[in-house]
């Protein structure tokens, strides 16, 4: 079906979950059903969809970090809905909703086929985020890990490294599988369609950063990983190597409002391209 059809742009809900997870498959990306249930409870109102007589064409999704801060992710269509312009209909959207909730910043994580329709809208190049992955492996576990659950001010770490509030997603990322951390760093891992996806990871140190990430990995049972690292934090980037991980394709860090660059060399992973 690729005529013109009834077109109607929406919110986002609970029952288009399952084309919804189907979308972003068939792109070859990561998410669960999980992950966008759980952008729908964290930002109901920025999960925007187009749907053509009944079937889910397009989406996009706006997560505010308070008015600091707001995360365009999950910028979809379903291929034969491509060429329509529901891309740029549905990020018109959601900036002028960004715009009108008083937000200085928004950003996202841009591939080569959606920057030139960033760029227009507003945004600029800010830093390359890469893509890391580890295979699946048949080994069992290595040796249990003297981590601690997280405890503190992993939190305020995490505000001070990323410039912004997500106590919000960072206690539902919690929820499912609890943090690890060594002091105020600290690292959450969670399953993807695919393989396990290892972040939200901020860290005081590279010592700290690799212990995190090793205990992780080391206690998986041989699961396959993917990991979204900033380019420019190049601990980062030595950590993966020596773990086993190889980069898998590169996306570009863009920025529309004010600049904001906290001291992001904290950061050794992401909490995914949606997230930021």
């Amino acid at each position: 079906m690729n005529g013109a059809g009834h077109v109607v742009s929406r919110k986002l809900q609970a029952s288009d979950l399952p084309a919804a997870e189907q979308l972003s498959a068939d792109a070859g990306w990561n998410q669960t059903r999980e992950d966008w249930q759980r952008l729908i409870d964290l930002a109901p109102e920025g999960c925007l969809a187009i749907e053509v007589e009944g079937e889910l064409a397009a989406t996009t999704t706006l997560l505010c970090y308070g008015k600091r801060l707001a995360w365009v992710g999950m910028v979809l269509t379903k291929l034969p809905y491509r060429g329509r312009g529901f891309a740029r209909r549905l990020l018109t959207d959601a900036l002028t909703l960004a715009d009108r909730l008083g937000i200085e910043t928004v950003k996202l994580d841009a591939t080569d086929q959606g920057q030139p329709l960033y760029e227009k809208l507003g945004f600029r190049g800010e830093q390359a985020v890469e893509r890391w992955t580890r295979q699946a492996s048949s080994d069992g576990p290595g040796p249990k890990s003297l981590l601690a659950a997280a405890a503190g001010d992993w939190h305020e770490a995490d505000r001070r490294a990323s410039g912004a509030d997500r106590s919000q997603l960072l206690d539902m990322l919690a929820a499912r599988n609890p943090p690890l951390s060594i002091g105020s760093s600290y690292l959450l891992t969670r399953p993807g369609r695919v393989t396990r996806y290892l972040g939200p990871c901020v860290a005081d140190d590279p010592r700290s950063a690799q212990a995190l990430i090793q205990g992780a990995v080391q206690n998986s049972g041989g699961d396959g990983w993917s990991w979204d690292l900033l380019r420019e934090n190049v601990h980062a980037v030595a950590i993966a190597g020596e773990l086993s991980f190889a980069p898998k394709r590169r996306l570009l860090r863009m920025v529309r409002g004010k600049d904001l660059r906290a001291p992001d060399e904290a950061i050794y992973a992401i909490a995914g391209f949606e997230l930021g």
